[in-house]
């Protein structure tokens, strides 16, 4: 038999997913690591921990499966976007990464846009600045450690650190590249432009790489890491939201994905390079040659309910959560809960925001304060539907749901409400790690193309209707809608946070 294995450097675990020939999961293991939030804009974590995790996570799945190492012919890499990861001269890692999720360098977004322009800083990225990009981390390094920023040889995103650690050697992939803020869509390459503009020297950037190529080889020392063998081929890769979209066969512009992880994602194909001329939403290289996506994003979906279990009921388990939620009326009696936990990306760039529970009243209860963040998160996800539509894409076909939220068909019924789409939902949930296996898979020659692979992998497993509610949520997502503008002066006003 022959395998691959996809690894996925998630922000709550490294996964290892192993598939064979024909696309089926042979076994995956999953290996938690920390976040570190300091301050309530700052999110990080240390890359070794992602190493630890990823060597973990390989070695159990091979032991699991009695798969010989010997009979993995690729590795594909995906994982969390827009990370910082600095590296001096001798390969170490100077600071703890700056997360997707960490908004302390808003400043550094407005300096961008002042000397680089938003009209041309969108016509070459497809994107304005927002925080959570890799440049602007990388200038706030600059503007607040400069002893740190004067030692830098080399910046990475977090799944091209363990790249680095397997083979050696440094590259990423495009997609991943397109959410660093200075990447080239059209041209699919790094813009001298910008890092001319920017002061960033162009050799503390890897090359980059389309998914199915190969960007190195498994090195003695990565080989003895992880119990995989030296000189296994090590692909590309991409972003977790591209690679999502490949393995939930999100790859022609009839086909949106919806992804309702930690962050919440609403991913729509391209077959060219398209922009809001504003910026609003996301423009970045597919994972896949001559293709393109424009997203919207928000920054804590099911990450919202993880953080209400964790903080308020530890004892009771998310079914129960789930279960009570079930029996209150849509519209929670009232209640709303804006998810703007650590901030907001799209539609709202404003890493000020902070989350909010708005109606609450002593007739209220935990099933409905579950309910409203349930009810939160999916008009969150409807601003974001509703931004990328605004842009001029025509309507999807079919849009297909995955990651850990989707797993309740409760929450699957309320966002098909809330959207008013049908959803489809893939066989294989954590589609990120599956996708990189996949474009590891054409690499090896499993499949011809990237469309072969999808076409032969991916397949739905039902569909969730939109259902008599629909009406009482257009209501309620208008009051949601005004509910930013309302509280925004409160949010810049405050200012409470701390660096």
């Amino acid at each position: 038999m022959r395998y691959v294995i996809g690894l996925d450097t998630s922000t709550t675990g490294s996964k290892a997913l192993l598939i064979d020939a024909d696309g089926q999961v042979a076994g995956s293991s999953v290996t938690p690591h920390a976040l570190m939030v300091t301050d309530p804009q700052w999110s990080e974590q240390d890359p070794a921990d992602w190493w630890d995790a990823t060597r973990q996570s390989i070695q159990k799945v091979l032991s699991v499966t009695s798969v010989p190492a010997s009979a993995v012919r690729t590795v594909g890499l995906t994982g969390q976007m827009h990370g910082l990861v600095i590296l001096g001269s001798n390969g170490r890692v100077l600071r703890p990464a700056m997360l997707w999720n960490d908004g302390r360098s808003q400043a550094q977004c407005e300096a961008i846009r002042d000397v680089v322009g938003l009209q041309r800083l969108v016509a070459i990225t497809g994107n304005d600045a927002f925080a959570g990009f890799t440049a602007p981390k990388l200038l706030w390094v600059r503007d607040h450690e400069p002893a740190v920023y004067e030692q830098v040889a080399q910046v990475l995103l977090p799944k091209d650190y363990i790249r680095y650690r397997l083979t050696g050697g440094f590259a990423t992939d495009k997609a991943g590249a397109g959410g660093t803020l200075l990447l080239d869509l059209a041209a699919r390459g790094w813009s001298g432009e910008l890092m001319e503009t920017l002061s960033i020297p162009s050799g503390w950037l890897p090359p980059t790489f389309e998914g199915p190529e190969v960007t190195g080889l498994v090195s003695g020392a990565g080989a003895r890491a992880t119990g995989l063998c030296a000189g296994t081929p090590v692909v590309a890769g991409g972003g977790d939201q591209a690679a999502q979209a490949v393995g939930v066969g999100a790859i022609t512009p009839d086909v949106w994905t919806l992804t309702l992880g930690t962050s919440g994602v609403v991913f729509a194909p391209c077959t060219k390079p398209l922009q809001d001329a504003a910026g609003r939403a996301h423009a970045f290289p597919h994972a896949m040659p001559d293709r393109w996506h424009m997203m919207g994003v928000m920054l804590s979906a099911a990450g919202s309910l993880a953080w209400y279990h964790d903080t308020f009921c530890g004892r009771h388990s998310y079914s129960e959560l789930l279960d009570e939620a079930g029996a209150i009326a849509p519209g929670a009696d009232g209640l709303m809960f804006l998810p703007y936990l650590t901030g907001e990306r799209t539609p709202h760039a404003d890493p000020l925001a902070t989350g909010a529970f708005v109606g609450l009243t002593r007739m209220h209860g935990r099933g409905h304060m579950t309910r409203a963040i349930l009810e939160g998160v999916a008009f969150g996800l409807r601003d974001n539907l509703l931004l990328l539509q605004d842009t001029g894409l025509a309507a999807p076909r079919e849009v297909r749901i995955s990651g850990g939220g989707a797993r309740s068909p409760l929450w699957r019924q309320i966002l098909a409400d809330v959207l008013q789409v049908e959803l489809k939902a893939v066989r294989v949930t954590e589609g990120a790690a599956l996708g990189a296996a996949l474009l590891a898979g054409v690499s090896a020659g499993f499949w011809s193309s990237v469309e072969e692979a999808c076409e032969e992998v991916v397949s739905t497993r039902g569909t969730t209707r939109p259902g008599p509610h629909s009406d009482v949520y257009k209501d309620r997502h208008r009051r949601f809608a005004s509910l930013y503008e309302c509280l925004k002066p409160f949010y810049h006003a405050e200012r409470y946070f701390a660096g």
